[in-house]
């Protein structure tokens, strides 16, 4: 018996406003989909990409993301692992202040900060990895297709890449697939 994602709708986001969607990246040795599950909500912070950073700035509470492992310890495990909620919007990530964080910047003030973070809600781990190299051949075969416009292959160093309603629904079709064929 397959364990299907779960879906979502358009427009079950607090303000009425249709769902946003996005990617998180991290680095499973730094911080896990599992770590996650474990703590259920975290700050998602240390952003210090202003263009990422002016993504974390446009979510709103309900929007979805899927988790994506960057640099795993195998390539096969280095891809989309999850599905997140977006608890709470943007608001000073307090690491800039933190002198013993990696992430501090000395030129943050309480009043002005440049960097933000936001609320994430663990929702599910996949039971399949869909992996960066999956990804790159599907938009290898399909040049015009819905994968190969994604942020994730366009932009690649990006750690927070907003994704259209097409491209979520695309991933979650992937993923579907993939589970049934294991």
């Amino acid at each position: 018996m397959s364990s299907k994602p779960q879906s979502t709708s358009t427009s079950d986001n607090t303000n009425g406003n249709a769902l946003q969607y996005f990617l998180l990246k991290s680095e499973p040795s730094d911080y896990s989909i599992s770590d996650l599950q474990n703590d259920q909500t975290d700050e998602w912070n240390g952003i210090r990409n202003y263009q990422a950073r002016n993504y974390l700035r446009s979510m709103k509470v309900n929007d979805r993301a899927f988790f994506y492992h960057s640099k795993a310890s195998k390539p096969s495990l280095t891809g989309i692992v999850g599905t997140v909620r977006i608890a709470r919007t943007a608001q000073p990530d307090m690491t800039a202040f933190d002198t013993k964080s990696e992430y501090y910047d000395a030129k943050c003030t309480k009043e002005d900060c440049k960097w933000s973070s936001v609320l994430v809600e663990y929702e599910q781990t996949f039971p399949v990895v869909l992996s960066l190299k999956e990804l790159k051949d599907i938009a290898a075969k399909e040049p015009e297709g819905i994968i190969a416009g994604m942020g994730l292959l366009k932009q690649s160093r990006l750690s927070v890449v907003p994704l259209t309603f097409e491209e979520w629904g695309e991933v979650m079709r992937l993923i579907e697939a993939k589970i049934d064929a294991d």
